[in-house]
């Protein structure tokens, strides 16, 4: 293959064409070259900047350049990501979209230096925490496949696994990444049990049980799966001592966790059920689910089992396919009722290729594993229906897969865990019973009595399940009510430990876990249940700060800094005063150096982290804020650095020594940033100043070298810390650097997505009383559009935030046609209310009547409810205007964008309007505006909507020959009538009118019956 032809990113053959998104790389990297070639550093920065900065399409254009960079020069990736974040226009938004895309869609066909650059790349997005890199570490984890033991496979689940072990922290930020990796590294685990995956094994276990003892709660989340997945590597040390916690001390995991019967409760999310199983694995065995059909199935069964079930390892496959089938793939009622092959036949197919008792045991428990906690309240049929279908079905053919399926339902009642038999044995009984309600089986009598079974398994039926079995010639019992079952004390619960070789030896084998696809039944049972006593309600544990080793950084460095920095360490738990004395005195001496650089710099900025690594963390804002408490606050010896930092020379700049010692310490605690903040800050309402711009200064001298990127890393760290410090900071960051924070919505988002309702208030308040601004009028409606994404909460506080500020809706009005009324509850519903504060405006009706006027979309009508109500004959006024205005919009629409809406939406958003309750209070229809309005529009409209809209032309035709008559009828009571000089009102049809209903009637049913004799249409020329 020449060279100009083969892929540098994909293993492919001859016969393959070159991939059309390699091509765009191609492409792209061309046009990168050509911007930078011969050019330094700066000019090519600059060249840069101007290039992306003229289109989106040229933004993506190099950017993807850049990814086809880092994937296929190691040596280049560095630059290629310095120079991607140097010209990010939206945070990399489009970086790791095109990556988890890239991982997805392609990470297979990847050759492997391509799949560790992804992995080298995934790492310094997580190592800067880049906004959304959790998605791609989410498609990388979900690559990591079960039951696969390649050297590809192996290689990336451990590059992944020092990934997450060494950015633990980042990790921690996400919950349910965090859920989602526990929950493959547990599953892979007893895949990894040779000895040449020693090493690697334990890594895998050490970072599990860290995880699981230190984010229990967290790891709750997994549900039932977390006991199936536990009890596979239950054999293992560390495992058998959680286990025993678990069992006999559950409160020491969580003062919230009362047992392993609240997680053997509680449904796993398909989210998780789900990450198990590859991406290409996942999407065959859909598609064999949905297209193939009965009788077709022979041949894709075949390649399936060659391909990905053809290995000894492979055994353990089986049991996430059937928990994935039965949880994940309900089929539509089409495709239950097609020839598309059905859900049991595919797990009666899987069960039949398990070649060991060990694989055949689970896969017969993954199948009935919704069963054994079964509740019909809570229960999806879709769950169990396949167990019961596989031994109704195989009872024909293949009468030996019934009998073991039934054999091991009545086995594992008494052997799953003794202490719970009274529960398993209702939850299966509940689950026939609801098989039986759904007419999934009209009856399980046939099944359960058949001859084909053995004696002896047809006596234990008989035994277990009296309720269900029918005695030949009699009548089928009735269903009974489940009756109620009585928990067990807490003593009977306890195992006696030391006569088991594992607290696991009386469950039967792994678990599996099921769950409702319905999230509101997700939502409604509570993940963690509360102590059921109140003796065993204990108090939460402080977060302990982990104590890092300094001794190597002090060894380190040598002379004066050497001898203080000893001084330092031998009193880190002595009196504050004197530390903050020695701390000046460390600052005196490096003031005094000429030669101080980053060889200094360095251990004495990781000696001072470590050191003072318990002031860093934690909330440092008092509770009270006052003179004496923030004196004391800002009294801590890491402070004095800041102190001395911020003491600026007559110029007005840092000292650069400690500038650089500051900077070295920023890249290397988290928590430097906002500690920085908070000292000037609070330091400058003591002192009556300002000293927020050296915060700046050491933002440009930091590797990211932008301060809006420094604030939005701060402010996500400060978050996790302290809530209410971030919100004390806020005021003063909006402040100080206007430019910069206020259109960055990443900013804004780290501050209501962690807020709750007194600091949305506290902030409320600040806002109105002119102590902070966070919106302007010329960037809000890129920001309020960027919020459309965020969780309801988040959206709700941005909302009430804006109406805080006296910004005019009519900066809201480009949004409007963004909206989409399923899509956007939260915005449409809040941009509604501040809406029907305003008095209906031209302005303000355009954007509205571009809207759809169908059904589905109520946004416009409601708007237009409230304003008829307000002040119908302006609103009258306004829409006569707009339908003068139509026909000749119309014309022009095949030329440009509408401006202005059409007639077809005028006449739309009109008729949705007369068929509501509001406009029945009012005379709109009948004012003479909107009625000249419509008759100009009728002469121009197309014989479509003529048609389209007949309703709302026959009901101006109606009013006009309505009111005729009753002019008619006044005239003839009335001799003075025609001779009045004063103009006769118009008569309106409304409820309680002062004619009779009949009259009314009759002159309705007159003028109808007129219209319909007429040829022509008749409603009035444009004289009258």
């Amino acid at each position: 293959m020449d060279d100009a032809k083969k892929s540098k990113i994909y293993v492919s053959s001859l016969l393959e064409a070159k991939d059309d998104v390699e091509e765009k790389m191609e492409s792209g990297y061309e046009a990168y070259m050509k911007l930078v070639k011969g050019l330094s550093e700066r000019e090519a920065n600059d060249a840069l900047i101007a290039n992306v900065s003229r289109s989106m399409q040229q933004y993506e254009e190099v950017t993807i350049g850049l990814i086809y960079i880092i994937l296929t020069d190691p040596a280049l990736a560095q630059k290629a990501y310095r120079d991607m974040t140097f010209i990010s226009r939206d945070g990399l938004t489009l970086v790791w979209n095109r990556f988890t895309q890239l991982i997805t869609e392609r990470f297979t066909k990847m050759n492997d230096a391509a799949r560790k650059q992804v992995v080298w790349f995934a790492r310094e997005m997580v190592k800067n925490s880049v906004t959304g890199v959790d998605n791609v570490i989410s498609a990388l984890v979900k690559q990591v496949a079960g039951g696969d033991i390649s050297a590809r496979n192996m290689a990336l689940a451990e590059a992944l696994l020092d990934m997450l072990t060494e950015y633990r922290s980042w990790l921690d930020k996400y919950p349910v990444l965090m859920a989602m990796v526990l929950y493959t590294y547990l599953r892979v685990i007893e895949d990894h049990g040779a000895p040449m995956f020693a090493a690697f094994r334990q890594k895998e276990v050490n970072f599990c049980i860290h995880l699981l003892r230190t984010k229990f709660v967290d790891c709750c989340k997994i549900g039932r799966d977390l006991i199936r997945l536990l009890q596979n590597v239950a054999r293992i040390p560390e495992f058998e001592k959680l286990w025993k916690d678990m069992i006999h001390k559950p409160q020491s995991l969580s003062p919230q966790f009362t047992g392993i019967k609240q997680l053997l409760q509680q449904r796993t999310p398909p989210k998780y059920l789900g990450c198990l199983l590859h991406p290409e694995i996942e999407k065959k065995l859909i598609f064999f689910t949905s297209k193939v059909k009965f009788g077709q199935q022979k041949r894709y069964q075949d390649w399936f089992q060659r391909q990905y079930l053809n290995t000894p390892e492979s055994q353990s496959l089986r049991c996430d396919l059937i928990r994935y089938i039965c949880c994940n793939i309900h089929p539509s009622n089409d495709i239950l009722s097609s020839e598309i092959i059905q859900r049991w036949a595919v797990i009666g197919w899987l069960l039949t290729t398990c070649t060991s008792n060990i694989a055949a045991s689970n896969a017969k428990l993954a199948l009935f594993y919704d069963w054994l906690m079964f509740n019909p309240a809570r229960g999806n049929i879709m769950d169990i229906e396949p167990g019961i279908l596989v031994m109704h079905h195989s009872m024909r053919s293949h009468p030996a897969i019934t009998g073991t399926l039934l054999d091991f339902l009545c086995r594992i009642i008494p052997n799953f865990y003794p202490p719970f038999e009274p529960q398993i044995k209702q939850g299966i009984a509940g689950a026939l019973r609801f098989i039986l309600e759904k007419r999934v089986l009209s009856t399980l009598a046939p099944l359960l009595t058949s001859p084909k079974l053995d004696k002896e398994l047809r006596a234990m039926i008989k035994d277990t399940f009296a309720e269900f079995v029918q005695v030949e010639g009699a009548k089928t019992p009735a269903l009974k009510e489940p009756s109620p079952i009585t928990t067990p004390p807490p003593e009977s619960l306890e195992i006696e430990v030391n006569s088991l070789e594992s607290p696991t030896e009386k469950l039967l084998s792994p678990l599996d876990a099921a769950f409702s696809d319905d999230d509101d039944e997700e939502r409604k049972n509570s993940p963690i249940s509360p102590p059921s006593k109140p003796a065993d309600v204990f108090f939460r544990q402080i977060k302990e700060v982990e104590e890092v080793d300094i001794k190597p950084f002090l060894e380190q460095m040598d002379g004066d800094y050497k001898e203080i920095c000893q001084h330092l360490f031998n009193q880190k738990n002595g009196d504050a005063e004197e530390q903050c004395d020695n701390v000046a005195s460390l600052c005196s001496v490096i003031l005094r150096s000429d030669d101080f650089d980053s060889d200094i710099a360095e251990p004495l900025a990781q000696f001072l982290c470590g050191l003072y690594n318990a002031h860093l963390n934690g909330p440092m804002l008092p509770d009270e804020i006052n003179t004496e408490s923030m004196e004391d606050s800002l009294g801590k010896p890491l402070f004095v650095i800041f102190r001395n930092l911020s003491q600026c020379n007559d110029e007005g700049t840092c000292p650069v020594q400690l500038l650089r010692l500051v900077c070295v310490m920023y890249e290397k605690h988290t928590n430097i940033g906002y500690s920085l903040l908070y000292y000037l800050h609070g330091s400058s309402r003591l002192r009556e100043g300002n000293k927020l711009h050296v915060y700046e200064e050491v933002c440009k001298n930091t590797e990211s070298g932008d301060l809006i990127t420094c604030l939005v890393k701060d402010f996500q760290a400060c978050q996790e810390e302290d809530v209410n410090l971030l919100c004390y900071l806020v005021p003063a960051v909006y402040t100080q650097f206007p430019e910069a924070a206020i259109p960055n919505t990443d900013l804004l988002q780290s501050i209501v997505s962690c807020i709750d309702s007194t600091q949305l208030q506290s902030l409320i308040c600040k806002i109105m009383q002119g102590d902070v601004q966070l919106f302007k009028k010329e960037s809000l409606a890129k920001v309020v559009e960027s919020t459309l994404r965020w969780e309801t909460f988040e959206q709700y506080c941005v909302w009430q935030l804006l109406s805080a500020h006296d910004i005019e809706v009519e900066h809201l009005l480009p949004v409007v046609s963004k909206l989409m009324y399923k899509e956007h509850p939260e915005a449409i519903a809040s941009l509604l209310l501040m809406l029907k504060m305003e008095k209906v405006s031209p302005e303000l009706l355009k954007p509205m009547l571009l809207r759809s006027f169908d059904n589905c979309d109520q946004f416009t009508t409601s708007l237009l409810s409230h304003w008829v109500t307000q002040d119908e004959q302006l609103l009258a006024e306004i829409f006569k205007a707009m339908l003068m205005k139509s026909p000749s919009v119309a014309k022009r629409l095949n030329k440009r964008p509408p401006k202005h809406p059409t007639s077809e939406q005028l006449l739309g958003h009109l008729n949705n309007l007369r068929l509501t309750a509001a406009i029945k209070q009012t005379m709109f229809f009948s004012q003479e505006a909107l009625l000249q309005g419509l008759q100009h529009l009728q002469h121009s409209c197309s014989d479509a909507q003529k048609t389209k809209f007949s309703d709302m032309f026959e009901l101006l035709e109606v009013i006009e020959d309505l009111s005729r008559t009753t002019r008619s009828r006044v005239a003839k009571r009335s001799p003075s009538y025609s001779s009045s000089p004063t103009k006769p009102k118009k008569q309106i049809i409304t409820v309680g009118d002062s004619s009779s209903d009949s009259d009314m009637d009759d002159d309705m049913a007159k003028a109808k019956a007129g219209r319909k004799r007429k040829k022509s249409s008749g409603v009035g020329s444009d004289s009258d």
